[in-house]
C-alpha cells in the first residue's frame, strides 16, 4: 500500500550499475530499506543528493509489513541542512552522529519520538552558531530515547573514575540542552566524550569502535 511518511537517511549503498539501496529511519515504520533505480546514471545524478546521509525527507512509499527492500514513489527534502556539509565543524559532527545512529538505532517501538528528536537535532545543528558541544548533548539526549538515560553521573561513569571538576561538568551536561552555555576546554570536552563512548559501549551490543571519532577530535581541537 502507498503511505506518506517522513524519513532520515542513515546510509546509502551502491547497487548494480546505476541504483542504490537507502536505509531510512521513518517516523511511522522505523528503519526501512528502499531500492532506488537509476539515480547513479548520468541523466539522474542530480537526484542522488536526496539520498545522502542525514537528509530529511518527505516520502510516499510502497509499504508492506515485514517487507525486506521496498520502493519509493515520491521523495523530496523538507529541510535542506546546508551547513552540515558547508561548514567543517558541523560536517565532522554530522559524520560522527551518522555513524552513531547506524550503530545505535535499530528496531524501535516508539519511532515517532525518536524521529522527532533526531530531525529536530539536525535542524538545530544546521542553525547553531557554536556547535562544539552539540555532539555531547546529542549523545545524552539520544540515550533517553533509546531507553538507557542516565539520571546521575555515576550511571555514566560505571567503574571508571573522573576528576571532581570534570564530574561536575558531566553532571551539568546531563541537564544541558543545545542552547545552554557550557564552557569546556578541549581536554574537558574529550574527557566527557570518552566517558559517553564507554557508556554507549556498555549499553549497546556490538557498538564497537567509532571510526569518525578521530576526525571529530581533530576538527574540534
Amino acid at each position: 500500500m502507498l503511505v506518506k511518511t517522513k524519513g532520515i537517511v542513515f546510509r546509502l549503498t551502491p547497487y548494480g550499475e546505476t541504483s542504490v539501496i537507502v536505509n531510512v529511519f521513518t517516523d511511522l515504520f522505523g528503519l526501512q530499506s528502499y531500492i532506488v533505480n537509476g539515480v547513479r546514471s548520468k541523466s539522474q545524478k542530480s537526484k542522488i543528493a536526496l539520498f545522502q546521509p542525514l537528509t530529511l525527507l518527505e516520502l510516499v512509499v510502497y509499504h508492506k509489513e515485514n517487507g525486506n527492500i521496498m520502493r519509493i514513489k515520491e521523495v523530496k527534502c523538507y529541510h535542506p541542512c546546508i551547513n552540515l556539509s558547508g561548514q567543517v565543524k558541523k560536517s565532522a559532527i554530522a559524520l560522527f552522529i551518522n555513524e552513531i545512529l547506524n550503530k545505535a538505532v535499530k528496531d524501535q517501538t516508539h519511532t515517532a519520538e525518536i524521529f522527532e528528536f533526531i530531525s529536530d537535532s539536525l535542524i538545530i545543528l544546521d542553525e547553531l552558531p557554536k556547535p562544539e558541544n552539540f555532539h555531547l548533548v546529542f549523545l545524552v539526549g539520544l540515550s533517553r530515547h533509546l531507553g538507557f538515560a542516565p539520571n546521575q553521573t555515576r550511571e555514566v561513569l560505571g567503574v571508571h573514575w573522573m576528576d571532581e571538576p570534570e564530574e561536575k561538568l558531566l553532571d551539568r551536561l546531563l541537564r544541558t540542552d543545545y542552547y545552554d552555555e557550557l564552557v569546556l576546554s578541549y581536554t574537558q570536552r574529550q574527557a566527557l566524550l570518552n566517558c559517553l563512548m564507554h557508556f554507549y559501549q556498555t549499553h549497546i551490543d556490538g557498538f564497537g569502535e567509532i571510526k569518525s571519532l578521530s576526525v571529530l577530535q581533530e576538527v574540534l581541537r
